[in-house]
């Protein structure tokens, strides 16, 4: 439309042109062509609601002629408004005609698609070898012929299929030498003309809807007339993770600013915009993930406004698909944890990227929390233990471990700082300093550090003669002990017999725990 202040229709309607002039000199990739094809679905079925809202206002202009007794200038006005629908619904079934030629060169369907690309097909149906294509020989001269009819209804109508150069919406300098049929259908997948082919089938019922309301107004029949009547979801993705924000706009695409809608998402009331847009947003909850990790959901949104004093109410019902976080858990061993010690472990979720807020809780194992996002330390109280990861109060997983036993440490005996000699016998001088040391295991040393720290605490030294003490046993409280009195009291053929009586483990937390172990020496003195 020329001139005059634009609609919100209008508007709408000039930035999706400039969008599908822009994406065409573009080299799409399958999601872009998926695009158009949304593009192409969502206004086919907005078309189809405003062509039945058109046979509404055209009964209502013949209601308000008989209301006026049928007087000639109100049936004049009726038969112009007729022949008004009459020719739009002529525009509108050529324009389907085209679509399906354009299905049927693609090898497509109105309902498969087996191939969104094939410009080469496009390029021959739509602009032919010499110029003798459906965009030369008579979609332009239609679109433009139609324009010009409507122009005694509409008086700032303009032309409906421009070349470049005179459309003033088109301003990238490598496009404005295109006339019509290269800049809409030149080096364009099939997807991308059919959107072309409905947002031109959208301008044509934008004029009949303006036209319309003009013949209602003189005689009287004063509705509201609305150039996208329903319910419209625009979601910023079809596609969720579990546990990541869904986010869409519900809304009435109406151009009567009069209209206070209220809407409501799955029954509850939705807070509604100045420019009469619902904010959709809700967390998505998991389901019942199929093989592929996938689970089918829907959410509800109705619109309910005020026409002619009654209330009318459109219902949407918008298919989504939310896809099952993948959890990454990070740890020295992962495969089996290690009883009452602290198995630190790192749970990331990339899918949810910074709307990762993960919780955690654990059967069969105390849990604490670590310091960084993701981190937790499992402390085990049990042979397997659960760990089930949430992120801000929505469930994402669970992981389940068996539990290792911790392996007992090796008690060694150094005397004079070298280990003792059970079979051929220590020298009885070499004994005076003596230690006793609790080595770990080497591979669990190796995951839990922190958890293999021992020490023995006390051990029992005899000088044994024979088969009797040579002097009175000795207790040994920690791991080192001075036995120059066993030195001086020693003989040659005397041994020294050491029984360990405890262990201690100094845990991650810094608690001592005793170890159950039973060890002893018997070391011929030389």
């Amino acid at each position: 439309m020329a001139g005059g202040k634009e609609t919100p229709r209008q508007k709408m309607i000039g930035m999706m042109y400039l969008v599908l002039t822009a994406l065409l000199a573009l080299q799409v990739n399958s999601a872009i062509l998926l695009k158009f094809k949304f593009i192409d679905d969502s206004l086919l079925s907005v078309n189809d609601k405003t062509s039945v809202a058109a046979e509404g206002t055209v009964k209502g202009i013949q209601a308000a002629v008989t209301k006026n007794q049928n007087t000639a200038r109100d049936k004049a006005v009726l038969a112009q408004s007729e022949e008004i629908r009459q020719k739009t619904k002529e525009m509108i079934a050529y324009l389907r005609g085209i679509r399906e030629q354009l299905y049927k060169a693609t090898n497509n369907t109105p309902t498969e698609f087996k191939n969104m690309s094939g410009e080469d097909k496009v390029a021959i149906t739509m602009l032919g070898g010499k110029k003798n294509g459906i965009a030369y020989t008579s979609l332009q001269p239609k679109l433009n012929e139609y324009a010009q009819y409507m122009k005694q209804f509409v008086p700032d109508a303009s032309p409906l299929a421009l070349d470049a150069k005179e459309d003033p919406r088109v301003t990238d300098k490598s496009q404005r030498t295109k006339n019509f049929a290269e800049l809409n259908f030149e080096n364009t997948p099939v997807v991308a003309a059919l959107a072309t082919i409905s947002q031109k089938e959208t301008e044509i019922l934008e004029l009949e809807a303006e036209a319309l309301q003009k013949q209602a107004e003189k005689v009287g029949a004063k509705t509201i007339v609305f150039d996208k009547i329903g319910a419209f979801a625009s979601a910023e993705s079809n596609t969720v993770a579990a546990g990541t924000k869904y986010k869409a706009e519900l809304f009435l695409t109406a151009s009567a600013s009069s209209i206070s809608p209220k809407m409501t998402l799955n029954g509850s009331p939705l807070s509604v915009s100045p420019d009469g847009k619902g904010k959709v947003e809700f967390t998505a909850r998991p389901g019942a993930f199929d093989a592929s990790g996938n689970a089918k959901a829907s959410w509800t949104g109705t619109i309910r406004f005020n026409q002619n004093g009654r209330d009318t109410t459109f219902t949407v019902k918008v298919p989504y698909t939310i896809t099952k976080p993948v959890m990454q858990i990070q740890s020295a061993s992962v495969q089996a944890l290690y009883f009452k010690c602290g198995n630190k472990l790192s749970v990331s979720v990339p899918a949810l990227g910074a709307q990762y807020k993960p919780s955690f809780s654990a059967s069969g194992a105390s849990v604490l929390p670590g310091s960084k996002v993701g981190d937790v330390t499992l402390v085990p109280n049990s042979k397997e233990v659960t760990l089930n990861v949430s992120s801000d109060g929505n469930a994402i997983g669970s992981q389940t471990f068996q539990v290792r036993p911790i392996p007992k440490p090796t008690i060694e005996c150094f005397v004079g700082g070298r280990p003792v000699n059970e079979k051929q016998g220590t020298p009885g001088t070499a004994v005076r300093s003596m230690t006793l040391r609790a080595i770990p295991d080497a591979g669990f040393a190796t995951f839990l550090p922190d958890d293999a720290k021992y020490r023995v605490s006390s051990y029992e030294v005899t000088l044994v003669r024979g088969r009797r003490p040579a002097i009175q046993p000795r207790t040994v409280s920690g791991p080192t002990a001075d036995l120059s009195d066993v030195v001086n009291a020693y003989r040659e053929g005397d041994r020294i017999y050491i029984e360990v009586k405890g262990v201690q483990r100094l845990n991650f937390q810094g608690n001592v725990e005793e170890v159950n172990i039973s060890k002893q020496f018997n070391v011929p003195l030389l």
